[in-house]
């Protein structure tokens, strides 16, 4: 296991979420204002793909049935008792990587090129 790369920096902008398979885990993958967060991709609700949903700021909402988390800590808004399930996340260069081995690990931790090898 470990961090995989998954995508670039320049390939999942600000503001953006993409989705992805690590492991054969879902993942879906949001960039806040430069920061990057990983969750399983998989509404609690429903197990509908996060990724199908809308994302305004740091609010996502499910295209289910309208589910609202706040993504930059994983907390459900509407429920508040619904939580996303973290991956740990890494940056190396331009490179995301994600680490599903991790759940709750560490969110946007910057890795030596070492690290990462």
């Amino acid at each position: 296991m470990g961090y995989q790369a998954v995508t670039t920096l320049d390939a999942l902008w600000s503001g953006e979420m993409a989705a992805c398979a690590v492991e054969g885990k879902r993942v879906v993958l949001i960039n806040i204002d430069g920061e990057i967060r990983a969750y399983e991709d998989i509404c609690p609700h429903m197990r509908t793909p996060l990724s199908r949903g809308v994302l305004h700021g740091a609010v996502l909402t499910c295209a289910t049935h309208g589910w609202v988390f706040d993504v930059r800590a994983g907390c459900g808004i509407n429920p508040k008792q619904a939580c996303l399930t973290p991956f740990a996340t890494a940056v190396r260069g331009n490179e995301i990587l994600v680490d599903v081995g991790q759940s709750g690990g560490t969110q946007s931790t910057a890795l030596p090129h070492e690290e990462c090898a």
